[in-house]
C-alpha cells in the first residue's frame, strides 16, 4: 500500500510517499480503508520533533474517514464495510491503510462525506474538550474564539452557538471572517486590528467575556486578560512560544488560565466527546468545513499551508 513515511524529524521535506507491506488486525483491532486524511497543526509538530509522541520511522496522521475493511477478536461493535472516521490510529492516517483500536473508530452518519469525517477527530474533540471539560462552559456565557475559522476554530463556533452561547470569532481575512459568519457567530472580529479585543469587550457591554479560546497564546494571552468577566477563562489550545503577562490582571478577576492537550483526555472524557460530537453531526448542528483537498503525494504542500498560510477549514489529504 502507499503511505507517507518520515523517517527522521525535521521539516516537511521529510515526509516521503511509499510503498509499504499491507496491514492486518490483530486482537480489538480494526482495519480502515483510508478514503481522506485529515491534516492538523499536532501532526506538523510530531514531525518538526517538537512532540515526543513516537519515534521514527513512522506514518503521520491522527484523522481519517473510510471504510471498515476488517475486524478482529474482540471488536463487537464494528463490521465489516461500515462507514467510519478514526479519532487516533496505531499506524497513521496518511495511508491507504490505518490500523487502530476499536475505541479509535467511530461510526460516520451517511450524510458526512469521507473529506467532511477526516475532519472531525482532532479539530471538533479539541473543540468540545475545551469549552466543557476544561472551561466548564455553560448557556448564555460569552465565548471568543481566537481563530475561528480554522478547524478547531469552527468547531467551537458551531457547538458553542447551538449550547446558546453568545459567541464573538475571530478571523486574519475577509474569506476567513465571512466563513466565521456563516458557522452562527454573533460578531466577528480582525485579529490584525491592534483594537480587537477592546471592540471584543464592548459587544459584552462592559461585563467581560467569559471563556477564551487561545489558538496563539504567546501573541494574545495578555491581552486576553485585561478584557475577561470577573472568574473568567481562558483556555490555551495552542502557543508557539512564551510570553510575559501581568499576574494581578488574573488575581483581580479571580481569571483562570487552563492549558490544554486533548492527549491528556480520560477515556470517560472521550466516551463524552464522542457522544457529543455524533449527537452534533446527527442533528446537523456540526457541520465540517473542508477548506482544501490535497492528493497524499501532496502532504509536504499541506504541512507548509497549515502553518504558514491563512486557511479556512480544513486541509484534507486524498489517498
Amino acid at each position: 500500500m502507499k503511505a507517507i513515511m518520515v523517517r527522521q524529524f525535521g521539516e516537511p521535506e521529510v515526509m516521503r510517499l511509499e510503498e509499504v507491506p499491507d496491514l492486518s488486525c490483530g486482537p480489538g483491532q480494526v482495519l480502515v480503508e483510508v478514503r481522506a486524511a485529515g491534516v492538523n497543526p499536532v501532526d506538523t509538530y510530531i514531525r518538526a520533533g517538537r512532540y515526543s509522541f513516537g519515534e521514527a520511522p513512522y506514518t503521520p496522521g491522527m484523522d481519517a474517514a473510510g471504510v471498515v475493511l476488517a475486524v478482529c477478536d474482540g471488536v463487537n461493535e464494528l463490521n465489516v464495510g461500515d462507514r467510519v472516521y478514526t479519532a487516533g490510529t496505531l499506524s497513521g492516517a496518511y495511508a491507504a491503510m490505518s490500523l487502530c483500536e476499536e475505541r479509535q473508530v467511530h461510526h460516520l452518519p451517511q450524510q458526512i462525506s469521507f473529506s467532511q469525517g477526516a475532519a472531525i477527530g482532532v479539530p471538533c474533540a479539541t473543540a468540545y474538550r475545551a469549552l466543557y471539560h476544561r472551561a466548564g462552559a455553560e448557556a448564555g456565557q460569552v465565548v471568543l474564539v481566537h481563530g475561528a475559522s480554522g478547524g478547531v476554530g469552527v468547531a467551537a463556533v458551531q457547538i458553542a452557538r447551538a449550547a446558546g452561547m453568545r459567541v464573538i470569532g475571530t478571523a486574519g481575512t475577509d474569506k476567513g471572517r465571512g466563513l466565521v459568519a456563516e458557522q452562527g457567530a454573533h460578531h466577528v472580529l480582525d485579529h490584525y486590528e491592534t483594537d480587537h479585543l477592546e471592540k471584543a469587550f464592548q459587544f459584552t457591554d462592559g461585563r467581560g467575556i467569559d471563556i477564551v479560546l487561545e489558538m496563539l497564546a504567546n501573541v494574545n494571552l495578555g491581552k486576553d486578560l485585561e478584557v475577561m468577566a470577573p472568574g473568567g477563562r481562558v483556555v490555551v489550545i495552542g502557543s508557539r512560544g512564551k510570553i510575559e503577562i501581568d499576574p494581578r490582571l488574573a488575581m483581580s478577576r479571580d481569571l483562570v488560565i487552563l492549558g490544554m492537550l486533548l492527549a491528556n483526555a480520560s477515556e470517560a472524557q472521550i466516551k463524552s466527546i464522542h457522544s457529543g460530537l455524533g449527537a452534533g453531526l446527527g442533528n446537523g448542528s456540526l457541520r465540517l468545513v473542508v477548506g482544501q483537498e490535497l492528493p497524499l503525494e501532496e502532504a509536504v504542500r499541506a504541512h507548509h499551508e497549515i502553518i504558514e498560510s491563512s486557511h479556512c477549514g480544513k486541509i484534507v489529504l486524498i489517498p
